[in-house]
């Protein structure tokens, strides 16, 4: 018998691997109708089956480039940055 998981905003469903196996193309079917599910192995969460569309999804989002490569494909001049300051740094007796 599937346990009802609440994620934020949808119901997903829960299922112990052995039951997973038994209910394998019911799962499936939910998941490509958007329904993913969680499969749960001794009462731990360890895999979620989700459609094919929403991975394809999924995956393009992780396609957003990171700070770093945004910040280094950045149309900048060698003049844009101020100079840097070199005067050496002072000592302080604590």
């Amino acid at each position: 018998m599937p346990t009802v998981v609440i994620s934020i905003g949808d119901a997903m469903r829960e299922f112990q691997l052995n039951d997973a196996k038994a209910s394998l193309a019911s799962i499936i079917d939910a998941a490509a109708r958007g329904e993913p599910s969680i499969i749960a192995r001794h009462g731990k969460p360890e895999a979620v089956v989700l459609g094919f569309r929403e991975w394809e999804r999924l995956g393009r989002m992780a396609k957003v480039p990171s700070f770093g490569r945004l910040l280094v494909s950045a149309p900048v001049s060698p003049g844009d940055a101020p100079k840097r300051n070199q005067t050496a740094v002072r000592h302080v007796k604590l």
